[in-house]
Parts: C-alpha cells; sequence; structure tokens
C-alpha cells in the first residue's frame, strides 16, 4: 500500500449513505486504525494479516473495500477476492465496489474489461497493462477462490459462514502466496464461541499470522446523546467506572438498548459490543454471572510469576525444589505464598472429555485465587507439580478429583505429602462409611459444589484473579437438559477444579499459624543465604522452595 493510499481514498473514493446519498469516504476512527496497522506492514515489508473483531456499523468493510479497491484499480496483476456469509452480502459488497469505480474521475478509471454479477476487470486504457480484477463470492459456493492466485483478500462476516467454514478458509488461504504484496483481512461481527473465536483467540495469543483489532462501541465520537438527567443503574454506574464513560455515553447506550434491540441488553452486547469477552457471549444460558465475570476480566492484572518447578527425585521422595520462571510454564503466581498463612489446592485431572490436568491455590482466610495450574500433563508430571505447588504454599490442603484415575492421590500418599482432602465413602460391602483421600464428583455433589462456585462468582467476583479461569466460565452453560456444563468444543477443567478448591475449605485452618523467628531465620538462611529482617531481598518463600 502507497503512502498516498489515505489520500486516494478520501479524495476520490465515494460510498452510498443509508439515506441513498453519495459522498467522499473520509474515514472515522476506527477505519484508521485498521489503516495505520496495514501501513505499518507494508513499510516493514511483511505481509498484511489482521482479524478484526468488530461491533456493528465501525465501517470496517467499507474501509476494507476502499483499500483493495485503491490497489486493484491503480496497479497491474493484482487479484482481489471478496467472500462473504450470504449472497445478499455479496451483492451489497460488489456492487460497493461498483461504485466506486462509477464515481471515480474519467482520468483515474482504468478500463472496464468486464463487469458481470460478481467480477470488475480492468485494463488501461489502451485495453492492456493493468489485468487487475475485483471478484466476489459467497463462503460455500463451489470451489470458491480455489482456482486463482489472490492477492488481497477480504474475509466478511466469517463467523456466520454456512457449512465447514475451517474448510473453505483453507482452500482461500492456499491461494494467497505468502509474501509482501498480499493482504488478507478477516472481519466479523461475534457469533458466540465457534470458528471464528478460536481464530481471534489465537491472534490474541500471538498463535497465529494474524494482528487482532478490536474496536468498542464507546471509542466512536458519534455513539454519544444528550444527558438527561435520569439517575443510573447499579450496572450503569459499574460501565461508567471501568470504562470512564460519559453521561452522554450512557444515555446513547439506552437509547440504543431500547430502540435498537429490542430492550435485550445481551443483543446490545453482542451487536455493540465494548470489550471481546463482551462480543462473544455464549450462545446457551451461561451458569455463572455473566456481567459480573466480564467486567472482572478488564479488572484483571498479570500474574508475577509464571513458570513450573524443577526438583530432585531419587525414586522415594522430592527434593531441592526450585521454581524456574517461564513464559511458557504451567503455573501462573498471583500472590506470594506469607509464612504461616493456609492454603487450600483443588484438582482436576483429564478425564472423559477434558484435556487439561489443573489446580487453584486459594487463601484460605480470605478465599482469594492466587496460583493456578493448567497444562495437558501426564499423571506423573501433573502429581508431582502439585506436589512442589502445595509445599510452595505452606503445604497447602490438596484435593483432587478421584473419578478417572486415583493416581496422583496415591502418589501424594507414596511421597508422604502430609496434607491431603478426606472424604467419606460408603463400603459397598458392609455399608460402613469410611475415609478415603481425593473428592468424588457424583450426581450429589457435582450440583453442590458448582452452585457453591455460583454464589462465590455471584458475591466475591474479585477474588478470582485468572483470566483462563473466567473465560472458561463464560461457556459454561445450562444446555437444553437445564444441566450445567461447558459448551461443545470447550473445557471446564478450571471451572471444576475451582469448585473443588472452594468445596475443601473447611478442612483447612482459617487462621494464621504464628512461626517463631529462629525456625523462620533458620529457613531463610538455608534457601537463600540470608537472615532474617533482611530487606535487602524480598521474601519470596513457601515452604523450602527455592525462586530464581
Amino acid at each position: 500500500m502507497s503512502i498516498n493510499t489515505k489520500l486516494y481514498i478520501e479524495k476520490y473514493i465515494k460510498i452510498r449513505t443509508k439515506e441513498s446519498k453519495i459522498i467522499p469516504l473520509t474515514l472515522n476512527k476506527a477505519q484508521l486504525r485498521l489503516y495505520e496497522i496495514i501501513k505499518t506492514q507494508k513499510e516493514k515489508n511483511l505481509p498484511v494479516r489482521i482479524i478484526i473483531l468488530k461491533a456493528r456499523q465501525l465501517g470496517f468493510s467499507t474501509a476494507t473495500e476502499a483499500i483493495f479497491f485503491k490497489e486493484t484499480a491503480t496497479k497491474s496483476n493484482v487479484n482481489t477476492a471478496i467472500v462473504a456469509h450470504k449472497d445478499e452480502s455479496t451483492t451489497n459488497l460488489f456492487n460497493m465496489s461498483k461504485l466506486m469505480y462509477n464515481e471515480l474521475p474519467e482520468p483515474l478509471k482504468p478500463q472496464l474489461r468486464a463487469s458481470n454479477a460478481k467480477e470488475l476487470v480492468f485494463n488501461t486504457k489502451e485495453g492492456k497493462g493493468l489485468n487487475s480484477k475485483i471478484k466476489c463470492m459467497t463462503a460455500g459456493g463451489e470451489g470458491v477462490g480455489r482456482s486463482d492466485t489472490i492477492n488481497n483478500l477480504h474475509l466478511s462476516e466469517l463467523a456466520f459462514w454456512t457449512g465447514d467454514k475451517k474448510a473453505t478458509l483453507l482452500g482461500l488461504l492456499q491461494a494467497v502466496p505468502n509474501n509482501p504484496d498480499t493482504m488478507v483481512i478477516i472481519e466479523s461481527t461475534a457469533n458466540g464461541y465457534e470458528f471464528f473465536k478460536e481464530m481471534w483467540d489465537g491472534a490474541v495469543a500471538g498463535e497465529n499470522d494474524y494482528i487482532p483489532l478490536f474496536v468498542g462501541w464507546n471509542e466512536l465520537e458519534e455513539y454519544k446523546m444528550k444527558y438527561t438527567g435520569f439517575a443510573l443503574t447499579k450496572k450503569e454506574l459499574e460501565l461508567q467506572e471501568t470504562y470512564n464513560l460519559s453521561l452522554d455515553q450512557i444515555t446513547w447506550r439506552r437509547w440504543c438498548i431500547a430502540n435498537n434491540c429490542g430492550g435485550d441488553e445481551d443483543l446490545f452486547a453482542q451487536e455493540y459490543p465494548i470489550n471481546p469477552q463482551e462480543a462473544f457471549i455464549s450462545t446457551g444460558r451461561c451458569y455463572f454471572d455473566k456481567e459480573k465475570i466480564i467486567n472482572r476480566i478488564q479488572q484483571l492484572k498479570e500474574p508475577i510469576k509464571i513458570g513450573s518447578f524443577i526438583f530432585d527425585y531419587d525414586g522415594l521422595k522430592i527434593t531441592n525444589i526450585r521454581f524456574r520462571e517461564d513464559k511458557e510454564g504451567a503455573i501462573k503466581i498471583y500472590k506470594k505464598p506469607e509464612q504461616g498463612r493456609p492454603y487450600v489446592l483443588g484438582g482436576d485431572t483429564s478425564g472423559e472429555g477434558s484435556d487439561y490436568f489443573t489446580g487453584h491455590v486459594d487463601d484460605n482466610i480470605t478465599g482469594e485465587q492466587v496460583a493456578v495450574l493448567r497444562q495437558q500433563y501426564d499423571e506423573v508430571d501433573y502429581t508431582r507439580q502439585m506436589y512442589c505447588l502445595g509445599k510452595y504454599y505452606n503445604t497447602a490442603l490438596i484435593g483432587i478429583e478421584a473419578n478417572y484415575s486415583t493416581y496422583p492421590i496415591q502418589e501424594l500418599e507414596r511421597l508422604k505429602y502430609p496434607n491431603q482432602f478426606v472424604r467419606e465413602k460408603e463400603d459397598t460391602y458392609s455399608n460402613q462409611l469410611s475415609k478415603a483421600y481425593g473428592f468424588k464428583t457424583t450426581s450429589i455433589t457435582r450440583p453442590l459444589i458448582l452452585a457453591e462456585l455460583q454464589t462465590f462468582v455471584k458475591e466475591h467476583i474479585e477474588k478470582i484473579n485468572d483470566k483462563d479461569t473466567l473465560e472458561e466460565m463464560l461457556v459454561f452453560v445450562k444446555n437444553e437438559r437445564g444441566r450445567p456444563e461447558a459448551q461443545i468444543g470447550y473445557h471446564d477443567d478450571l471451572v471444576m477444579g475451582k469448585a473443588i478448591a472452594l468445596y475443601i475449605r473447611p478442612q483447612q485452618r482459617t487462621t494464621i499459624e504464628e512461626v517463631k523467628k529462629d525456625e523462620v531465620q533458620n529457613d531463610i538462611y538455608k534457601q537463600f543465604g540470608i537472615r532474617y529482617g533482611d530487606d535487602s531481598m524480598e521474601q519470596d518463600f513457601g515452604s523450602k522452595i527455592e525462586v530464581f
């Protein structure tokens, strides 16, 4: 994209308004953000790959069409493909491109060699040389994009494509060379948790080549109306505080909910999101308080440490435990352990329908989540990390689910971990109650622990610090039979682990255990080589754990 693209667009490109007026295109704030990303990538001589999560009426489709039109109408041998989710939208996008051509000043118009229902092919005035085209297609059409080499690819409303959208997308992307002269822009409103959401999450996490772009409704100047003096609701006050909304913005939000969304706040959140999480509202009925979760996500801070434990193991016992920081590590620490403070560690193992082993450390006095473990371990690695994590947090009470495998529980016992959750179980032969380690999920205990977690989220959401846990709660829904579970294609490992951690708390003390100064001095001196009370080193220790 040349340096004059913005000038070309705003001087020569015209669009049709909702009132059917033909006006010059002046890029708004949202469109300018897209333009600047493209410009930066071009200046770096990199391929342009952008995924846009959008609210309604921000103009991203228009801006993309204008940029691609300029590239196609002014350069030789450029193939631009536009793929929409349905025939009506394909026609509308094609008509937009055709209007841009028709309204160009005559000296700038390339010769139109062909113009059928879905394609514009350009040449120079002499009938040769340019050989560039804009082709509009509908996703799901037979052989979409497979026969062409594509330089510019605009994928509109990917979340609403029908059929196997992943296969269609891969077929299109194979037609786009991976060189600096190519652009791929995916833009869509959200449609629950599906393939577009997976692509968006991958971009945010840096797991694919796409630059994520989101613009909330609150960032647009035109979404304001004069405040009329009404009293703000609790939710409006929370939004005002979290996003620094003006009273005029809140007035517009009220008006839009009533007039554009039929009074449905969930519909407003999906059509006019203020953050990415709100955009991907679950299509099922969320089991937890969705608004509280979304607001909490906006307030979160990054973990203070990420990594995993390393240790010595001689076949009988684990010693010399150290925490090694690693941004790819499975353990996130949000608050360091404090001497004498009681903690609990609830764990959910990878079982039927689940891919992750998880663990949650909670402060048993405040209930605050202070650390989280989540990774696709095997049982051996998981058990050893849980052992170390429990030791790090003052030999926390550990309660691990016992449904699918009892190995972690038995191994902790063999390693002589001294503080496991104990449940009562019924002997099937004698019908007598006996004691057993670990938490058993049953038709009785499952709804019990989930209801307890549901209440905790409603009353103490500020005590949950982990984004992955909160996002998993957003896809934990009531199915058609009313059973709370993860939406199809998603996980509930963190939800269940957190519920178990909450449930086992009564078996752990709730007071700070006094530790004698000479004992503390001895432990710290051995582990860190300093004396008690030395302020030159930040205290970061639990149960004889070295942190480096």
